[in-house]
């Protein structure tokens, strides 16, 4: 089990994650990532996400990957 960090970014500006989370596996941490930023989008703002993206980083600091909210948020119809 690693601690990995969830910090979320845009041009503007970045949320760090202080605390982070217990991960098992990519799997999981791919898992945990996309309910950050649903999580996120659900919040009543009127922040436009799709230029945001999500650093998932380990203890070292090491990015593992980035997932761009527009992943999650889907194409546009």
């Amino acid at each position: 089990m690693s601690q990995l960090y969830f910090h979320c970014s845009n041009a503007k500006g970045t949320l760090i994650d202080r605390y982070g989370a217990a991960i098992a596996d990519l799997a999981e941490a791919r898992d945990h990532a996309t309910r950050v930023v649903r999580s996120l989008l659900m919040t009543r703002s009127s922040e436009d996400w799709r230029g945001w993206a999500l650093h998932v980083s380990d203890d070292l600091g090491d990015e593992i990957f980035v997932m761009p909210f527009a992943f999650v948020l889907g194409k546009p119809h």
